[in-house]
């Protein structure tokens, strides 16, 4: 439950300005000054574990729900290390008005393969090691899957059911020493500077709201690790994959492809593996957005090997079991709740049983009369946004509407607005609402339109590309320092 009224920003760390293809962390702390001019303390990222080119740079498609993304890494703090030399810096840099996934994938690996060479194995790495157990698989499933240049499910039959196998880090670490350890310090680089920004972010009174997704990739090292909690065949073969029946954003649903849950197996074993990927969750964000929340208390499973999610059902989960094993074994489970698109009263009751926070997109508000998202309707135990990242831009969405849409918003608002000042209208909205956060994306606060869009559903590339070249003026910071104070956030 959330009591204090804050205001925050959205925006990925890959959209910050950076000389290095995509935002680092590096860049996450000349943001986290910016918040703090801008009277802001909240700040929503999306997903920061490993993902690839392969699955279109997506970080809701991770190959691993714990390791973070190396492309991340800021190369500046590996200087300020000592492990590479200001020629190995410039080396690497590179202009781009949009993030640049390829140039940031192949120089962030070479620039740590350098580092990696100097770098001494110490106590501190040794820790880090022995106490994320997460990470011997890990290396093991990245050693295995870039010898071999195929998915887990392709490589031959013993090693593809090996993820089972307590010895195969063991194993793999005795044949390809300098490979695997190379990525545990990959890995340790990672938290290191993650776990140092997020105390810099804290020291400034900003919390930073995570997000996760409630699925991970058919790829990724969490299903070759744990198949026997997923609906998969003896082949290794998904039976069902996830997604969403037709609706606003798609009509024909969308079909995320990725391996659904056998809940009863991880009920089972008490959601052992959902209370581990929690507890770390909760190491690296102060609050946690689940994406698809709703998955929770039913999830729409489609046959594997159809081409849209229209021929999906609706599977019910042990949802109140789950919540309740999650709060026990939590202390500080600071969960917020994605409950858009068609919420059944049973999602309801479970995120009011538990006081879970949902979230109200204000661009959902006016295509009715009284709909649920305006303001108006907002409880305090709430977050409210202008859009989403799956949201076009407040500028570019307000081009889209009907006169009937748009009659609404003035009547609503009571004056007339035009595209140019839609977006400061809608943060008004959010702002002057009751709901507690409220976190606008960062297109808005620059007025941008659809040209800065981050993600469209079902779209299959293009994707994450958005990226700031500069950080906002100081007379933005102003504005919405100001307007935060007015309403009190």
């Amino acid at each position: 439950m959330i009591r204090e009224r804050r205001a925050g920003i959205l925006i990925h760390i890959t959209s910050l300005p950076s000389d290095f293809g995509v935002g680092d962390i590096k860049s996450g702390f000349e943001f986290v000054d910016f918040l703090e001019r801008s009277g802001q303390t909240l700040w929503q990222i999306l997903p920061i574990h490993q993902t690839s080119s392969k699955f279109g740079n997506s970080p809701y498609h991770p190959l691993s729900t714990f390791a973070g993304n190396y492309i991340l890494i800021s190369p500046e703090k590996l200087l300020e290390l000592g492990l590479i030399k200001r020629e190995d810096l410039e080396e690497i840099k590179v202009r781009s008005e949009k993030t640049d996934y390829k140039n940031a994938y192949f120089n962030k690996r070479k620039i740590l393969k350098k580092a990696f060479e100097k770098f001494r194995w110490n106590d501190e790495i040794e820790k880090f090691f022995s106490e994320n157990t997460w990470l011997k698989k890990y290396c093991a499933f990245s050693v295995i899957r870039e010898r071999s240049g195929k998915e887990w499910y392709e490589w031959d039959e013993e090693t593809r059911w090996s993820g089972k196998d307590e010895k195969i880090a063991e194993k793999v670490r005795n044949k390809m020493r300098d490979e695997f350890d190379f990525f545990v310090f990959e890995q340790f680089i990672f938290f290191s500077q993650w776990i140092e920004l997020k105390k810099y972010a804290n020291s400034k009174g900003i919390f930073i709201i995570g997000d996760l997704p409630i699925y991970v990739s058919y790829e990724s090292c969490d299903v070759w690790e744990n198949t026997h909690i997923f609906k998969i065949d003896r082949d290794g073969k998904p039976k069902y994959v996830s997604g969403v029946p037709p609706d606003f954003f798609s009509i024909t649903g969308q079909l995320w492809g990725t391996p659904v849950y056998d809940w009863n197996e991880l009920e089972r074993e008490e959601f052992s593996w959902w209370i581990k990927r929690l507890n770390f969750s909760f190491q690296l964000y102060d609050y946690v957005r689940i994406d698809h929340f709703r998955g929770f208390i039913a999830y729409w499973e489609v046959p594997y090997g159809e081409k849209t999610a229209e021929k999906g059902r609706w599977i019910k989960a042990p949802a109140e079991k789950f919540f309740r094993t999650v709060f026990r074994k939590i202390a500080n489970a600071n969960i917020i709740a994605e409950d858009l698109g068609f919420i059944t009263e049973d999602v309801k009751y479970i995120r009011e049983l538990f006081k879970i926070p949902g979230m109200k997109v204000l661009q959902f508000g006016f295509y009715g009369d009284d709909q649920e998202h305006l303001p108006h309707n907002a409880d305090k135990n709430s977050v409210i946004y202008t859009g989403t990242h799956d949201n076009p831009p407040s500028k570019a969405w307000f081009r889209t509407l009907d006169e009937n849409a748009k009659k609404r918003f003035e009547l609503y608002t009571g004056k007339k607005v035009s595209e140019e000042d839609i977006h400061f209208e809608m943060i008004r909205l959010a702002y002057s609402s009751p709901s507690n956060f409220a976190i606008i994306p960062m297109q808005d606060i620059l007025g941008l339109g659809e040209e800065a869009r981050m993600n469209t559903p079902a779209k299959p590339s293009g994707n994450w590309e958005w990226k700031m070249n500069t950080l906002p003026r100081e007379e933005i910071s102003e504005k919405i320092r100001e307007l935060s104070k007015i309403f009190g956030r």
